[in-house]
């Protein structure tokens, strides 16, 4: 499957951003999918992921409460709503998507397939 991430730019602190990920090539409901992100100077860290069906969600701590992932399968595309934005999100976005996977997961070694990543810049 290929991965098309988009929806990235600059944003003041507090605003919002809608991250999407569009698949080819494969039947997308077949996939667990996640959001992963890249901190200029830190590893690439776990921010979401979504079941086959949606039914089951887990978000990171840093981003619980601000953050929505959501799918449409119809549309093979995994959302990310990113509200109440701050400087410390900025990163590099990269969605991922797994066939292995029953539950999702937050080892990026657990994902198969990768997008290029949209960059998201939050100022103060």
């Amino acid at each position: 499957v290929q991965l098309q991430a988009s929806g990235g730019g600059l944003v003041q602190a507090g605003g919002s951003l809608r991250l999407s990920c569009a698949a080819s090539g494969r039947t997308f409901s077949n996939y667990v999918v996640a959001w992963f992100r890249r901190a200029p100077g830190k590893e690439r860290e776990f921010v979401a992921a979504i079941s086959r069906n949606g039914g089951s969600i887990y978000y990171a701590d840093s981003v619980k409460g601000r953050f929505t992932i959501s799918r449409d399968n119809a549309k093979d595309t995994v959302y990310l709503q990113m509200n109440s934005l701050k400087p410390e999100d900025t990163a590099v976005y990269y969605c991922a998507a797994g066939r292995r996977l029953i539950i999702p997961g937050q080892a990026p070694w657990e994902y198969d397939y990768w997008g290029q990543g949209t960059l998201v810049t939050v100022s103060s």
